[in-house]
């Protein structure tokens, strides 16, 4: 294995932020000033997810409760919850490396990118974590995104129509819910810092989401597929199912849905 793929694995494996962080952002310069990567090896499969050795891994309906944003319990569920799902960003965009060796280095890199600002958006959530003395870890969580990424590991075009494409995509639709709700409560410090790291996310998840989009497209482009169509595919393939009502179509066209698809997916309204 080449010191490049040996380093996306140590990255990988690691539940330490600080040593995910050092590998990616050796990697990225690494990338940046060699155009030639040995890719002649073949990746392992994952079995558990990197924070299992920090988490308590539940099914999703014994996850704590985060609708109470006027208790101190109830911000920590909620910072604790979106946290998560950046830790598990993280491994996502490593994973997309490490697994799709033939994929050209413009992807590399563009989720080795992807993977330092979803560290540093953890970053950002852990020091409001430990203003609620709390910590990454004190509560538990699922493995939601993990099972996904495990699903898709035999093809990219899968991988970048979940991912990027459908989970991402609805966290941007679901980030601004939290922030109105959030508005609906008396402004305190810990709740300004909570929406403002909130608002830093959802602009930066637009420009990942993008990432996702563009590459499904550069695939579906060389099968000659018909991506509106392979999309909506792959998401009734996995079962999984999201109410149009709920889009944000503003969001979705920045990060590259067309009207055309979002209408096709049921949104009545696209401009």
């Amino acid at each position: 294995m080449s010191s490049f793929y040996n380093d996306l694995y140590q990255a990988l494996i690691s539940d330490n932020i600080s040593t995910k962080e050092l590998i990616i952002d050796k990697l990225i310069v690494f990338l940046n000033s060699n155009d030639e990567i040995n890719n002649n090896f073949t990746p392992l499969v994952f079995k558990k997810p990197s924070y299992a050795k920090r988490c308590k891994i539940v099914l999703p309906k014994y996850l704590p409760k985060r609708k109470d944003f006027n208790t101190k319990e109830g911000l920590e569920a909620l910072v604790h919850s979106i946290a998560h799902i950046e830790y598990s960003a993280i491994d996502l965009a490593l994973d997309a490396v490490y697994r799709f060796t033939n994929m050209p280095n413009e992807y590399k890199l563009d989720w080795l990118i992807v993977a330092q600002d979803e560290v540093r958006h953890f970053k950002m959530l852990h020091k409001i974590l430990e203003k609620l003395d709390s910590y990454y870890g004190k509560l538990p969580v699922h493995t939601g995104l993990f099972e996904m990424s495990y699903k898709t590991n035999h093809s990219v075009l899968e991988r970048m129509a979940i991912i990027p494409r459908y989970f991402e995509a609805t966290g941007l639709d679901v980030n601004p819910k939290i922030i109105n709700k959030l508005n609906s409560y008396k402004s305190t410090e810990i709740l300004d810092e909570i929406k403002n790291a909130l608002n830093i996310i959802y602009i930066e998840e637009i420009e990942h989401v993008r990432k996702g989009d563009k590459w499904f497209k550069y695939l579906c482009n060389i099968e000659n597929l018909d991506y509106m169509q392979k999309f909506q595919e792959i998401v009734k393939k996995y079962n999984l199912k999201r109410d149009a009502k709920t889009f944000n179509v503003k969001a979705r066209l920045e990060a590259g849905f067309s009207c055309d698809e979002l209408k096709s997916m049921g949104v009545k309204k696209c401009s």
